[in-house]
């Protein structure tokens, strides 16, 4: 039986692993598992925890106010060091491209404990965008023992930075996994208020780090253009707590008559918005995985993708975050039906709901093990 730590400590982690600490529990014959949170993000990490019925066996809170990337790694290097030298793991897992996922990886290698990284390989080739996330999934590619890469993109971009081709695994994402989970599990609940309500829908999430100041002005205001545009559209805007983001949102959409501004959501009311949007503006990197999963156009505001293939699928375009181009890309997809139903198709380019499942088999070593994802040729 192998030991295994999984590490998470914002919500896009909790999503991506939620999954895959349910399978690995569903096989105690293979695994003792230790699920500890960081509380990077304590706000919205307990709410999404609860929207996966998941405990943290640890939770080592370390989330101050206003706190600096380089401050919080290194609490996380000093809290993750005792964890373990007192647990032992055999294998420690993290995801993606946050700072926990760069302090553990760090801190596992110096401890002598083998890195599983959930979600390797993805590259924009440009450290300052997204920034720090391309710092942070490259620091832990460089460390990492297991590669689970989510697409054959992400594992050419491992084998070009001389990552042995034994080590990575494409297993697709396991966002997949939980938003297929997740959607089965609301499908037959109502949106709360103020949520619900009629007319197109919407949904907009916008809190990247690189954006902040006149980009993310510019974001804000090509927002109350689209709604004063489009009398029968509304904006939902669940709003992060990062002060740099509440200011400007606040100051130029709180006065919006069709620019709801909510507070940040659980997963399952997030998914809830999703399934029921007609069209997605966004700078997040899960929701341009999850969006094509739904069929749902989407427009990422931003200049570089980590994630090209729902790009070249059709499905996702980039507009930057001038306020004009969001606008005019956004225009032509509420006004032109022919438009939007070239983009509003669903493709399986990020996984097959089974990414979770090779993870488990793979860390179990398993001699048959679910054949690797391929995404479909487009």
């Amino acid at each position: 039986m192998r030991h295994v730590l999984v590490v998470a400590g914002t919500r896009p982690e909790v999503v991506k692993l939620a999954p895959v600490v349910r399978e690995l529990r569903a096989r105690p014959r293979d695994f003792r598992v230790t699920f500890c949170s960081t509380g990077q993000h304590r706000e919205m990490l307990d709410a999404t925890l609860d929207a996966f019925d998941l405990r943290a066996d640890l939770d080592l809170g370390l989330m101050q106010a206003a706190q600096h990337p380089s401050d919080l790694a290194g609490r996380l290097m000093i809290a993750l060091g005792g964890v373990l030298s007192e647990h032992k793991p055999d294998v420690v897992v993290v995801q993606g491209d946050t700072t926990t996922v760069m302090a553990s990886s760090i801190a596992a290698t110096l401890h002598k404990v083998r890195v599983a990284h959930v979600e390797a390989g993805l590259r924009t080739g440009d450290i300052t965008s997204p920034f720090p996330e391309e710092i942070n999934r490259r620091v832990a590619g460089a460390v990492a023992d297991i590669h689970f890469a989510p697409t054959a993109a992400a594992r050419s971009a491992l084998l070009s930075e001389g990552v042995c081709p034994e080590a990575i695994v494409v297993t697709g994402n396991t966002v997949i996994d939980a938003l297929h989970w997740m959607a089965q599990r609301v499908k037959s609940t109502p949106l709360p208020e103020p949520l619900a309500g009629d007319g197109r829908l919407v949904l907009v999430t916008a809190h990247r780090r690189e954006s902040f100041g006149e980009p993310f002005r510019e974001m804000c205001l090509a927002m109350k253009e689209i709604a004063d545009r489009f009398p029968d559209v509304r904006l939902v805007y669940p709003v992060h707590l990062n002060p740099s983001v509440q200011q400007p949102v606040r100051e130029i959409l709180s006065d919006c008559p069709r620019v709801h501004l909510v507070e940040p959501l659980d997963y399952a009311h997030f998914v809830q918005l999703m399934t029921r949007a007609y069209l997605i503006l966004t700078d997040s990197g899960g929701i341009q995985e999850e969006a094509p999963a739904l069929g749902k156009p989407t427009l990422v505001m931003r200049d570089k993708t980590e994630r090209p293939e729902a790009v070249a699928a059709g499905v996702v375009r980039l507009v930057g975050s001038s306020r004009q181009k969001i606008v005019d890309e956004a225009s032509r997809l509420l006004s032109d039906p022919a438009a939007y139903k070239g983009m509003a198709r669903v493709v399986e380019v990020y996984g097959d709901g089974f990414a979770s499942r090779r993870i488990a088999e793979v860390l179990a070593d398993h001699p048959e093990r679910t054949p690797e994802f391929l995404p479909p040729v487009l």
